[in-house]
């Protein structure tokens, strides 16, 4: 089974090296892919010496559906440039994806801080998720390739996108839940402060499942990386 691993970046040039080197270390046949959506730093000449770069419009939902697009595999992996896949990533993929009846799913979450509340928050993320299956990108979602283009891909949302992707691949057929942990940056979190961030991420996600637009909560959400 080969696994395309798909990275929508824009100016990660102090972490897209690290995110490269460990997708490459891990065993299984895959390809990475970079989408990038404009990046003044060097995250295009760093990303070139370990993957496919490929140029597309400010967007993550948008730079998402222009790798899949490009994307050889049978299956999708959509990963943020700051988050680090566990060992054995890949081969677990593909054991679950021996049933059939599976089209994809994600993977449970850590943040790459050790303090408590931001363990905290990692915990949180995971227990939200299995109850009430609302995934995001933080946790790395992957589905078959077949099922993304039956879903019509990513939506184009400047916001939400994967929690709409989830929520359509639930509704499509049977998801799951990793055993295993990706490891995400807590940037955000420390540079908007924890609280702060936690309580807006709940309002958005309210906002957005009262029928609020993407567009909309934008505004709110910022550009904080």
């Amino acid at each position: 089974m080969i696994i395309s691993v798909v990275i929508p970046v824009l100016n990660e040039a102090s972490i897209i090296e690290r995110t490269l080197q460990r997708v490459i270390s891990l065993e299984g046949d895959h390809e990475v892919i970079v989408v990038d959506g404009g990046s003044t730093d060097a995250t295009v000449s760093i990303a070139s010496l370990y993957a496919r770069v490929l140029a597309g419009s400010r967007g993550r939902a948008t730079q998402m559906n222009i790798g899949a697009g490009e994307a050889k595999g049978e299956v999708i992996v959509f990963l943020h440039a700051d988050t680090f896949l566990p060992d054995g990533a890949f081969s677990v993929i593909e054991k679950y994806l021996v049933n059939s009846a599976i089209i994809g799913g994600r993977f449970k979450v850590r943040l790459d801080d050790a303090g408590w509340k931001y363990r905290i928050i990692g915990s949180s993320i995971n227990l939200r998720d299995r109850l009430l299956k609302g995934f995001t990108g933080d946790q790395t979602i992957f589905i078959r390739t077949s099922m993304f283009k039956a879903l019509g891909g990513y939506r184009d949302i400047p916001l939400m996108e994967d929690l709409d992707l989830g929520r359509r691949m639930c509704r499509l057929g049977k998801v799951v839940q990793l055993p295993l942990y990706v490891i995400t940056s807590a940037r955000r979190w420390k540079k908007d402060g924890a609280v702060k961030t936690i309580l807006l991420m709940w309002m958005l996600r309210l906002l957005y499942l009262l029928g609020y637009s993407p567009q909309r909560l934008k505004r709110f959400y910022g550009e904080t990386r």
